[in-house]
């Protein structure tokens, strides 16, 4: 990880200028870290992941508020006014998944409690960008539009919703249907749409890529085609 950090940089827009569409190459980028939530979601079955609600609402919480309250008070030392010193604490309080997991797989920390609860976090702090993102006008002094935040809000519900009814009522029938055939090609390309799917009606809505290809491998690790 480190390796591909100042490697990055050289080859990046302000060294070697080999990449200049950095928003392009991010997207790509990000596929292996949805692969991996994908991957993680699969070894979490509901009843799993329900055992986990205290750690994940609980300490993810509790991480979010105390240490945004703490930056929000370092920042208003700095003559911050708090509605701006209360955002740089929250936007400073959340982690980059695209960082951190990766770190605990190849370090195998995962299924430690210190991962769990590292996990737990990371998974509260995607579920609550969202809210978040839309709380932040309410902070502003200007007039606030009536409907945007709202309207963010539903959008990421419903999206989450959709995963949810998908995953359930359509994918796994549709892998039954498949793993029936014995075509090997077929099932690859059903895996790898559902994760895309969910991954991009995700990132439709405002959430983050990951939580939705995290979902649709929670939602399918139940089914008998799991392994």
């Amino acid at each position: 990880m480190l390796g591909y950090l100042p490697g990055g940089v050289v080859i990046g827009p302000a060294g070697m200028r080999l990449v200049t569409d950095v928003n392009q190459i991010a997207h790509v980028a990000e596929l292996g870290v949805v692969m991996l939530l994908f991957l993680i979601g699969l070894e979490l079955r509901p009843a799993r992941l329900w055992i986990m609600r205290r750690a994940v609402f609980g300490l993810g919480l509790g991480q979010v508020v105390v240490t945004t309250a703490i930056l929000a008070v370092l920042a208003q030392s700095f003559a911050i006014p708090w509605p701006g010193a209360l955002v740089l604490g929250v936007g400073f309080a959340l982690s980059s998944t695209a960082i951190v997991l990766p770190l605990l797989a190849e370090r195998e920390l995962l299924t430690s409690r210190a991962g769990r609860d590292a996990f737990a976090v990371l998974l509260f702090q995607d579920l609550a960008f969202t809210p978040l993102v839309a709380l932040v006008p309410l902070l502003g002094s200007a007039a606030m539009p009536a409907d945007l935040p709202w309207l963010a809000v539903a959008k990421g519900l419903a999206a989450i919703a959709v995963i949810l009814l998908g995953g359930r009522f359509l994918i796994g029938p549709a892998f039954r249907a498949i793993g029936g055939a014995r075509s090997p090609e077929m099932f690859t390309t059903l895996a790898l749409l559902s994760v895309v799917g969910a991954a991009a009606l995700a990132n439709g809505a405002g959430l983050s890529m990951s939580l939705g290809a995290f979902m649709a491998g929670v939602l399918l690790s139940d089914s008998e085609y799991r392994h």
